[in-house]
């Protein structure tokens, strides 16, 4: 019995290693470009639980609105605070020396966030907070250990059931991947027809290399 399962523990190291030097395992982002309702409602997250310390400035409110297709004017009445015009760039107004002050490093932009980490990492991160009384904010995290964020969902998740503030989180990071590739719908679509395209091409260039070859031998 020994034995085994010290080649249980042997045979399972290896798996160990492996997690320990690629990090803690993520959970699966729901993100879906083609879900407007999804993706309405993480734009209202982001603007009001995120854009407060961090900026998204490679994206418009303008093309939210368009994108999203929401009423520009209800994004002029919901979604801009600052006295912005629908045609600027998502920037917060706090100062970067300032945040650094208060955080130890300024937030960094989340335009393309998703990009960089991946949604999976960011949706894990998001719902990887946790009660830590040594840190300063009294959180910590299990995907980004000592973080100095602090978890600025925790009045969200106060209110929701666990499955409905994953289901916000899940919103907000489809939105972020939204905001990390906007064109993503329009390249898949135009994807299809191109497809398509060299799909029907193949058949004139099959006959046409059949004839070239007929009389090679």
């Amino acid at each position: 019995m020994k034995k085994l399962i010290l080649f249980v523990l042997l045979a399972l190291s290896p798996l160990a290693v492996q997690a320990a030097e690629h990090g803690p395992v993520l959970l699966h982002a729901p993100v879906n470009a083609q879900d407007k309702v999804s993706l309405q409602n993480g734009a209202k997250l982001y603007i009001s639980y995120c854009l407060g310390c961090h900026a998204a400035k490679y994206m418009r409110y303008e093309r939210i609105a368009s994108d999203l297709q929401i009423e520009p004017k209800l994004v002029q009445e919901y979604m801009m605070f600052t006295g912005d015009k629908l045609g600027d760039q998502m920037n917060t107004k706090v100062d970067p020396k300032d945040q650094a002050k208060w955080f130890g490093a300024a937030p960094p932009d989340l335009t393309l966030e998703t990009r960089l980490r991946s949604p999976d990492w960011v949706y894990s991160y998001l719902l990887g907070f946790y009660p830590d009384e040594k840190r300063p904010f009294g959180v910590n995290n299990h995907v980004f250990p000592d973080v100095a964020m602090p978890h600025v969902l925790a009045d969200l998740e106060k209110e929701q059931t666990p499955e409905a503030f994953k289901q916000s989180v899940g919103d907000l990071v489809n939105f972020m991947a939204y905001m990390a590739e906007p064109i993503k719908t329009e390249r898949e679509r135009l994807g299809v027809f191109v497809l398509i395209f060299l799909a029907i091409l193949m058949i004139p260039v099959w006959f046409l290399n059949k004839e070239y070859w007929k009389d090679v031998k």
